[in-house]
């Protein structure tokens, strides 16, 4: 029987993770969602919106001959290492298409098995099949539940430098969509962007408008929470370095600068854009 894609279960985002011993907790990988497909027709590898993608995945493909299963549908991610041993998102997009034997398939669920169902079983039986299913040594890796308190693997997640954390509820059954049974808690980080003005608009907050220092390339606003007497200093040095408004851009709120005004902002890390951001402070260069 030929299988067919399943649309994922999502993870929700929280600021902290759970509390008690229901849930279990992995590392958040920084990748790309996959789902692999083994059936009498061979494998096939999916992106999360259903895109069959495996031509681009050859080398994976071929590694689930391993699995010595007829037929099955497991959950992950696809990843790239770097010098550090960390997943790298801008790496994997080049390794794709030019090092294909450097990706990894993390395993973290099975849906199916050898002609079985397995979605309305607990996440924590699921996880135990999987793990029997992977050999050692091969381009699929199980995804291993972090050991401890909750609290302290976040801790550590977050000085590694990784992404963040996925915790599971271990009773919970596979439901495709958002699910409140996964949540996802991931670490900021603290860089240095250019600013390029700042809007504001009475009775809302003001937001900074921040690009990618390397690139010039607009990465989103960052809410300005900081000090009383730091945003009363930002607000003398935007008018000080007042500019002119980027050519095709109208936002009638935002005092634009010149160039010259560095932002630090607090950010979650592993995103392309800037997301739940702040200004922590800034600086002129």
């Amino acid at each position: 029987m030929r299988l067919k894609f399943i649309p994922p279960q999502l993870p929700t985002l929280h600021a902290k993770p759970p509390e008690g011993d229901d849930w279990s907790h992995e590392v958040k990988f920084d990748g790309y969602r996959s789902q692999m497909v083994i059936d009498e027709d061979g494998t096939r590898i999916y992106t999360r919106r259903g895109l069959d993608w495996t031509s681009k995945y050859r080398d994976l493909a071929a590694a689930a001959a391993s699995l010595g299963a007829e037929s099955a549908i497991i959950d992950g991610e696809i990843i790239v290492l770097n010098e550090a041993g960390l997943s790298d998102f801008a790496a994997l997009r080049k390794a794709i298409t030019r090092r294909q034997h450097d990706l990894y398939f993390v395993a973290f669920d099975v849906l199916h098995l050898d002609g079985h169902d397995l979605r309305s079983m607990g996440c924590e039986d699921r996880r135990e099949i999987l793990e029997g299913m992977i050999p050692p040594a091969i381009r699929i890796q199980f995804s291993q539940a972090l050991p401890g308190d909750a609290q302290a693997i976040y801790h550590l997640v977050d000085q590694a430098g990784l992404e963040g954390m996925v915790s599971k509820r271990k009773d919970s059954k596979y439901r495709s969509g958002d699910s409140r049974d996964w949540w996802k808690i991931k670490c900021y980080e603290v860089e240095e962007f250019d600013l390029l003005g700042v809007e504001r608009e009475p009775g809302k907050p003001a937001f900074a408008l921040m690009a990618d220092r390397a690139t010039g390339r607009y990465v989103g606003s960052a809410f300005v929470n900081s000090s009383q007497a730091i945003r009363e200093r930002l607000w003398k040095r935007v008018q000080e370095h007042a500019g002119p408004a980027p050519k095709g851009v109208k936002r009638p709120a935002t005092q634009w600068v010149k160039p010259g005004l560095i932002g630090r902002v607090k950010h979650l890390r592993g995103e392309e854009d800037l997301r739940h951001a702040s200004l922590q402070d800034f600086r002129e260069e």
